[in-house]
């Protein structure tokens, strides 16, 4: 038997598969809604003219494939129709225009209305929001006569959205004294709209309401509550809404898994991560960033390589902002050349991801090559933003590029018209305080239009340890305890530059001061992953269960080193003591604690990498180079600063550091 066109399916014939009736309206309703409209008109023209209604659907296909020039030939076959003044079809023709971005001809289809409802203004309200801009709806909203829920959805989620989430918060506060009920999408925005205020007590008090109206077991709302908290930094808060959800899903998993990560809990995030795998949900591109962000924050690079193979598997790793993660791990775990190879096998190359690479160039001392990269990303027509100038002003400051730097700053603010931030400054007085301009630098942070914080003035103070300014130290240091009086940092450095000069009273004093003050030195620790397991050490630490072994070999080490025209730094101790006691205290400094285990517990053509809490001290930079040249090994050196990397007697950052 022949197969019946869709002509004569239309004039009533059965349908062969059922045996029953064809259903006229249902057939030219799945056309439309899968975007085959040519199809639906030429083959139902006779249906539409006698039931203008159907353009409706004709209308609503058009949306998905935003075809406006479809929309309009539709128009003008409403208007012949005589249907034109039908409030139905003109509220689904409004919608088009209004969700294809053609707001001047939906305003004027809008005020050219006969009869307008509420549902007219809340399709004008949402394209204008959908569009960015808030102003003209927030106008239509003041103007409406009546409004609905869906209408203060709009408004909720329009403010929320870019970033107005006190008038977001606002206009629920209004809805709710009016009687008006949300829905969980309401909810769903004003909890982000508490997120992005990180404040925590309006989020409880909403908490609260979500309870009263029952939607607590919503899995949006409950994600969304749990987003709340995280972002809020109660992580625990968030946790005990995750865990009284009736069923999890990715969003939810997700929620967790960024929340760890977000507030420096990397380990739990990755422990999520895997519970999530054993049960049964497949991670996204989403889950990947924060996943990966936490192996950076860790510097864990067995774990990285794993996560890095299994977005692969699941097929994201091509996603910009996955790839961005990446780039940030390898470089953060010390391995460039992987960062260098992501970025250049990239299809797809937004600024978020140009920017990461700059600054992975940069947190590995590669200057010049930062400086390049920036170069080549403005001939390709790139726009840099201010984090941007950040990666760039930070490459230039450890690279010793005083004039590119000062030159990057000033076409920040002058070709870009993107404002400094406190980071921006720190980065510039960085650059001028590490090449003994340290009176710019000084009088740079008492001009600038932005508050100095503690930060910056320390980073000055680190300069004068580097020059041995002790007078300027002394005065930078007063500024630092104004703001923060607890922070062991510039005590211990005004220490180390009094050390350096060897005035022993005002090491002394320094001291009773921290001791009156009860403020503790914070110890220096240096980890490194052997065979996906973490190894961490302290300075003179004995409690490792190789404690004896890693000390005979160190000592041996150093008596290689000596012989070969090694001398240990006396300065680097900052305390009064016999010559050598002060030598037994830096050859037991953590870093090469670190670096003799794993030379023994590696292979010999491995490259060994150290992360540090702390800045690495003069004497164990020098000590770390006879290292690499001695066992012909690359050291790879993450300090609180910079990446340092030792090969054949010499590091990457040229001493200057």
């Amino acid at each position: 038997m022949a197969k019946p066109s869709v002509t004569q399916l239309c004039a009533g014939s059965y349908c062969t598969a059922t045996g029953n009736r064809f259903n006229v309206r249902e057939t030219f309703i799945k056309l439309c809604s899968k975007g085959s409209l040519k199809e639906a008109f030429e083959n139902f023209a006779p249906e539409i003219w006698s039931d203008p209604s159907l353009f409706a659907n004709l209308l609503q296909g058009c949306v998905p494939k935003q075809s406006v020039s479809t929309g309009k030939q539709l128009h003008s076959l409403i208007i012949a129709s005589g249907v034109s003044s039908d409030k139905f079809v003109s509220n689904h023709l409004l919608n088009v225009y209004a969700k294809c971005g053609e707001l001047k001809t939906a305003t004027m289809l809008f005020n050219s209305m006969p009869r307008k409802n509420v549902m007219s203004s809340n399709i004008l309200i949402g394209g204008f929001i959908q569009n960015g801009d808030l102003e003209t709806a927030r106008k239509l909203f003041d103007n409406m006569p009546e409004r609905n829920v869906a209408t203060w959805n709009a408004m909720v989620t329009g403010s929320v959205h870019y970033g107005f989430n006190e008038e977001g918060l606002e206009y629920f506060s209004k809805a709710h004294r009016l009687g008006l009920r949300p829905d969980e999408f309401t909810l769903g925005s004003v909890l982000r709209g508490c997120a992005g205020l990180k404040t925590i007590k309006p989020g409880v008090l909403v908490h609260a309401y979500v309870i009263k109206s029952g939607l607590h077991m919503d899995l949006c709302v409950g994600s969304s509550l749990a987003h709340m908290y995280m972002k809020c930094g109660s992580v625990r808060d968030g946790e005990k809404v995750f865990e009284g959800m009736p069923i999890h899903n990715v969003v939810a998993c997700n929620t967790i898994i960024a929340g760890r990560a977000q507030n420096g809990y990397a380990e739990g995030a990755l422990d999520h991560f895997n519970l999530m795998r054993m049960a049964g949900f497949k991670p996204d591109q989403i889950t990947f960033v924060s996943v990966i962000s936490s192996c950076s924050e860790l510097a864990t690079l067995g774990q990285g390589l794993q996560v890095h193979a299994q977005a692969i598997k699941v097929g994201v790793d091509s996603v910009v902002s996955v790839r961005t993660s990446l780039i940030n791990m390898y470089s953060k775990c010390g391995c460039l050349e992987d960062s260098t190879k992501i970025f250049s096998e990239s299809l797809v190359l937004d600024i978020v991801l140009w920017t990461a690479m700059i600054g992975a160039y940069g947190f590995h001392g590669r200057g010049h090559e930062a400086v390049k990269l920036f170069r080549i990303m403005e001939t390709e027509g790139m726009e840099p933003n201010d984090v941007t100038f950040l990666g760039l002003l930070y490459a230039c400051s450890h690279s010793g590029l005083k004039k590119e730097g000062t030159q990057f700053f000033e076409l920040m603010t002058e070709k870009y018209g993107l404002s400094p931030r406190i980071e921006h400054y720190t980065c510039v007085v960085d650059l001028l305080a590490r090449s003994g301009c340290l009176d710019e630098a000084e009088q740079l942070i008492k001009l600038m239009p932005v508050k100095p914080d503690g930060v910056i003035w320390k980073t000055l103070l680190s300069a004068c340890k580097i020059h041995r300014k002790a007078e300027i130290a002394k005065r930078v240091t007063s500024e630092v305890l104004k703001l923060d009086p607890e922070d062991s940092a510039p005590y211990v450095l005004l220490s180390n530059i009094n050390a350096s000069a060897e005035r022993w009273v005002d090491v002394s004093d320094v001291r009773e001061a921290m001791r009156g003050r009860n403020v503790k030195k914070e110890p220096g620790i240096s980890w490194l992953e052997v065979k996906n397991e973490v190894y961490q050490f302290c300075m003179g630490d004995r409690s490792h269960p190789k404690w004896e072994e890693i000390n005979r070999y160190l000592e041996e080490l150093m008596g290689d080193m000596k012989r070969r025209g090694y001398v240990p730094d006396m300065a680097s101790v900052l305390h009064d003591m016999e010559e050598e006691e002060k030598e037994h205290t830096l050859v037991h400094h953590s870093e090469k604690l670190a670096i003799a285990f794993g030379l023994m517990s590696t292979p010999s053509c491995a490259p060994i990498r150290i992360m540090k809490n702390l800045r690495v001290c003069n004497d164990c930079h020098v000590a770390i180079k006879f290292i690499s040249k001695i066992s012909l090994r690359e050291i790879i050196v993450r300090d609180a600063s910079r990446f340092h990397h030792f090969k054949d007697g010499e590091c990457s950052c040229g001493d200057y550091w």
